[in-house]
């Protein structure tokens, strides 16, 4: 790492690479890339002093990176959701640049740190964020490569000269995981996801238990009861289990209340309870988020004090049960779901959370394969809404699919008033609306529709 000076990335806007694009911006190297649209994020990162294009033109890479193939001194970095027929990623490996996978790069700047690694395929972003704020708060401090934007940090990476912890978000896509090497593990959840990557279900299992052989041989791993993984016998992890609340986990919650729209709470542990805890952020799932943060903090030697003082700093993260709006009996909650299993969890918060309240879902579906494998999935959980507008598919990587499209989740939702419009379209659907409690869903760039729904419930609602 010392030898590089200047590192290029193809992507540069996405949560992981931007961790990746900040961390060598840190060192004082100079940074680049390319991505495909200009969004909050890659504004950010060039106000601290990255450039960035926005057209896919192999004549806009910088000379500094082109005319020093070969040379050490030069780090190319691409993440597997470009596009393969991408112009500057064919025109880099036609011209024979080594290039490197996020992943890998990730993996060798943690290997000289005791990592605590959050995998799964929903919960692992809130979780790494929570366990962050956790060791900054008690003092042992971390660099942290987050998957999401932390609201307390104000950033997805933070960085100490003296701690001997990462915090990594371990993430199964591509296999990505699979490149690194933890101290500590935690696995949050398991649903079948990214199918395209694994094929079936079983394949997927079989890449979460390779990931947790990863994990530092006599060491420990904590995983949400019921997930089928059982490790290999011959790396001596001591496994513990944590739930929201089933008494026969070595780490649940207890006494739980509602607290605004945080909660309070005991958390029981193996050692004892930790009597006292708060938190800020709103839905029940981010109590077990809270449970699962905890268990890995005191694995690594948190005091309950440190817990607590975590968690109550713990502001929450974008786009993850992210209230933007709340006046006037009108709410408004931006999410990242795009799973079956992560919109049913959002939407039994949400009940919980603002009881007789109409719930009105914006939804964009994410990925032609995911929506093909999963619609009937998709038209069960949205059709647990008062009301739903399903917007058109992103397709983000992907390339059509015949037949597969936002109509084939919109023609099996039943038993509520439903729409389908374009995201331009929105803006003038929104009058129409008898809002209580507004959600929006989804891991495209539905986000870009936030702002403006902000603005218009602030000019509408006393």
């Amino acid at each position: 790492m010392d030898r590089i000076e200047r590192v290029y990335f193809l992507g540069i806007g996405g949560i992981g690479m931007s961790a990746l694009a900040r961390f060598f911006r840190s060192l004082g190297k100079a940074v680049a890339g390319y991505d495909r649209t200009s969004t909050p994020l890659t504004r950010a990162l060039e106000s601290e002093g990255i450039s960035i294009h926005y057209e896919d033109n192999p004549d806009m890479i910088p000379f500094a990176v082109t005319r020093n193939q070969g040379e050490p001194q030069t780090l190319i970095v691409y993440t597997p959701a470009v596009p393969k027929d991408m112009k500057e990623l064919l025109f880099l490996n036609e011209a024979g640049f080594v290039l490197h996978k996020r992943s890998e790069i990730l993996g060798l700047i943690t290997r000289s740190y005791d990592s605590l690694a959050v995998a799964g395929t929903h919960g692992k972003s809130s979780v790494t964020a929570m366990i962050t704020q956790i060791l900054i708060e008690s003092g042992a401090g971390c660099t942290a490569f987050l998957g999401a934007i932390s609201k307390s940090i104000k950033s997805n990476l933070t960085l100490s000269d003296t701690s001997r912890f990462a915090v990594v978000e371990a993430d199964e896509f591509d296999r990505s995981f699979l490149r690194l090497d933890p101290y500590l593990g935690c696995i949050t959840s398991m649903d079948a996801d990214h199918l395209d990557i694994y094929g079936d279900y079983p394949t997927l299992v079989q890449g979460f238990t390779d990931f947790v052989n990863r994990i530092r041989r006599d060491s420990s791993v904590v995983i949400k009861k019921g997930l089928p993984l059982v490790p290999d016998p011959g790396r001596n992890l001591t496994l513990y289990s944590y739930s929201l609340n089933e008494t026969d986990t070595d780490f649940h919650a207890l006494n739980i209340r509602q607290a605004g729209l945080g909660y309070s709470f005991d958390i029981a542990t193996p050692e004892g309870a930790i009597k006292g805890v708060v938190t800020r952020v709103p839905g029940i799932t981010n109590v077990e988020n809270a449970v699962a943060a905890a268990s890995l903090a005191i694995l690594a030697g948190v005091s309950a004090e440190g817990i607590r003082s975590g968690l109550r700093a713990f502001e929450g993260i974008v786009r993850r049960f992210d209230v933007r709006f709340n006046r006037s009996g009108v709410v408004y909650v931006d999410d990242y779901a795009h799973h079956p299993n992560e919109i049913r969890a959002i939407v039994q918060s949400l009940r919980l959370l603002f009881p007789g309240k109409k719930l009105t879902g914006i939804f964009q579906p994410h990925l032609y394969s995911r929506t093909r494998d999963f619609a009937a999935g998709f038209a069960e959980e949205l059709s647990r809404l008062d009301e739903l507008i399903l917007l058109d598919l992103y397709p983000a990587r992907e390339k059509p699919i015949q037949g597969v499209d936002s109509k084939l989740i919109f023609d099996m939702v039943s038993g509520i008033p439903r729409q389908m419009c374009s995201k331009q379209e929105l803006a003038g659907r929104l009058p129409g609306l008898d809002i209580e409690v507004l959600l929006t869903i989804g891991a495209g760039d539905i986000d870009q529709l936030s702002d403006p729904i902000v603005k218009y419930l602030e000019e509408n609602v006393a």
